[in-house]
């Protein structure tokens, strides 16, 4: 694998980074703001568990059926653009849903939110890869750092809207207008010129890339192994999904928590995950992908099992916490591990775990809104630690420890 060796950042490159880091925080911070009120729209439309775990499908479908419609619209305006007028159109979205007077329009709403976020959530990783290029080191894991710190900060203003018993209205108008500004400055710091332009300066001509990239064919083992890196991803998607969707319901309905304490169980989750990622790539160049992936996945099982057997309060948002940290670095392991798969083309193993893990998000709403609705939300969140379970046996797929370039 080749190694670029790092150079000093220019002022541009600084203020690139500076604004892909921007739109991750955004990104992270927008959603956060709505998801720690959805108990609230579920109490005002009157909807059942397994309802309202359908209407919430409704956002990862709609970045499934969206997903693959990123590269063509990067083509044609470029990633920042992409990103930062996706971020616009998202927030607008999510005023909808959140303003929703029927579950017809708060689904719709959801499912063009998703579609829309699928999009933003590729052009902003693309144009921090053409930043992380010009660094000529790994900087991508502070971008998906700095989303967490978004959805921490997103939590917080939800639970203090709360707290305040600011309306759901004027709360989500409100940070839909500050984080769009953010974006909108931001672009205008973003690198100039052509997504696949720069890739095809960085990686030279198509010729020349192939053979090195393509092997004479792609085994068997190759798709068992992408399978399985798809497994692992969708597993960090489906314990995120419950501390977005159910965390703050578990913890006030099931546990009797106060509204604003209970928005603390997403807090915790999204807080975790961000100190993980803070110090995933350490942990990774020393102990290898597959031991910390092993690891966490054991943590998440353990902590939110502990926390669904013996259920409190603190000892719940503890369970989340582990749950974050646990599963930190699973979704940029799979798609790093996916890149470089041998006899499938650059970006090809990339694509279909990012598009596929997608499958975490819609199917764990409707799966533990069933079980909720049947035994209770409970055992509904039974489903972490089974993957986090299960991700400490497919680990084995991830690369272990590798020696430092030099």
């Amino acid at each position: 694998m080749t190694v670029t060796a790092p150079v000093a950042p220019s002022r541009e490159n600084r203020r690139a980074r500076a604004a892909v880091g921007a739109m991750f925080l955004t990104n992270g911070a927008l959603l956060a703001n709505l998801l720690p009120r959805y108990p609230e729209i579920k109490g005002a439309l009157g909807l059942e568990n397994a309802t309202y775990g359908l209407a919430l499908a409704a956002l990862p479908t709609g970045a499934i059926v969206a997903g693959l419609a990123a590269g063509v619209l990067m083509r044609r305006f470029g990633s920042g653009v992409v990103a930062a007028v996706g971020t616009l159109l998202a927030g607008l979205g999510m005023l909808v849903a959140g303003t929703a007077s029927t579950v017809v329009v708060f689904a719709v709403a959801l499912f063009v939110v998703g579609a829309i976020d699928a999009v933003v959530d590729v052009a902003q990783n693309a144009h921090g890869l053409r930043v992380q290029r010009r660094y000529g080191r790994s900087i991508i894991n502070s971008f998906h750092a700095l989303w967490s710190v978004g959805a921490v900060l997103g939590g917080g203003m939800a639970a203090g809207a709360i707290a305040l018993g600011l309306p759901l209205g004027v709360h989500l108008a409100v940070s839909v207008a500050l984080f769009s500004v953010v974006a909108l400055v931001a672009l205008r710091f973003t690198l100039p010129g052509r997504d696949d332009e720069v890739a095809a300066a960085a990686e030279g001509t198509a010729e020349e890339a192939t053979p090195d990239r393509v092997g004479p064919a792609v085994t068997p083992r190759t798709w068992f192994v992408l399978g399985a890196l798809v497994v692992i991803a969708m597993a960090g998607a489906v314990v995120e999904d419950a501390g977005n969707s159910w965390a703050t319901l578990y913890l006030s309905s099931s546990l009797g928590a106060p509204a604003a304490v209970a928005a603390t169980g997403f807090i915790a989750l999204v807080g975790a995950q961000f100190v993980g990622r803070l110090v995933g790539d350490r942990l990774v160049d020393r102990f290898g992908q597959r031991a910390v992936a092993r690891t966490g996945g054991l943590i998440a099982a353990a902590g939110m099992g502990l926390a669904l057997a013996f259920p409190t309060v603190p000892g719940t948002i503890a369970g989340f916490a582990a749950a974050g940290f646990g599963v930190a670095t699973l979704v940029p392991a799979a798609m790093h591990e996916a890149d470089e798969l041998p006899g499938l083309r650059h970006g090809t193993g990339l694509t279909v775990v990012s598009w596929l893990m997608r499958l975490g998000f819609l199917l764990s709403p409707p799966i533990v809104g069933l079980v909720a609705d049947s035994a209770g939300l409970r055992a509904g969140l039974l489903v972490v630690p089974l993957v986090g379970v299960l991700v400490a046996l497919l680990a084995g797929v991830l690369g272990g420890r590798r020696p430092r370039a030099s």
